[in-house]
C-alpha cells in the first residue's frame, strides 16, 4: 500500500514525530490487523516534509519480512532524498530484536550504495506511546564509510 502525500505537509524532524506518525497509521488498520507487525518506509524530500509512506511489509504477531529491494523501490521511483523506516511490536514492548537490528544494518547500507540517506528505523509499541531509535541507541550504523 503506498500513500502519497498531497496537501498534508508533515514534517519528521525526530525520531517521536516518526513514532507518531505510524502511530496514526496504526489506529487507521482494522482491529485484526493492529495485532500483526507493520513495516513502513517513508519517504522525505530535503526539508523532511513526507512525500510518501509505503506498508512495506505487513507481518504476523512477531514477524514481518523486510528486504532492501522492496523497502527502497519507492524511494528510487520518487527520487527522495532519505527515507525512515518504522515498525510496530503489537507486544507494546519497544525492545529490538537481534532481527531488527541486523535489518536495519541492513537498510542502512542499502541505502548508502543508493545515494539515499536513512534517517532512523524506529520500533513503536501498540498501544502505548512508547518508542525505541536505533538511529538514537546505534548511531555506528550510521558512520560514513
Amino acid at each position: 500500500m503506498l500513500l502519497t502525500i498531497n496537501n498534508e505537509y508533515q514534517s519528521v524532524n525526530s525520531p517521536s514525530d516518526l513514532a507518531e506518525l505510524v502511530g496514526t497509521l496504526l489506529e487507521t488498520e482494522h482491529e485484526f490487523d493492529q495485532s500483526k507487525e507493520h513495516f513502513y518506509a517513508i519517504g522525505l524530500n530535503t526539508k523532511n516534509v513526507v512525500q510518501y509512506i509505503d506498508l512495506v511489509s505487513l507481518g504476523t504477531l512477531d514477524a514481518s519480512l523486510v528486504h532492501p529491494r522492496e523497502s527502497f523501490r519507492h524511494a528510487v521511483a520518487m527520487g527522495v532524498s532519505s527515507v525512515a523506516f518504522a515498525h510496530n511490536h503489537p507486544s507494546g514492548n519497544v525492545t529490538p530484536s537481534n532481527q531488527d537490528y541486523l535489518v536495519t544494518k541492513k537498510l542502512v547500507d542499502a541505502g548508502k550504495i543508493l545515494g539515499i540517506d536513512v534517517i532512523d528505523h524506529v520500533i513503536v509499541g501498540n498501544d502505548s506511546s512508547s518508542y525505541f531509535s536505533i538511529h538514537e541507541h546505534c548511531p555506528q550504523y550510521w558512520k560514513k564509510i
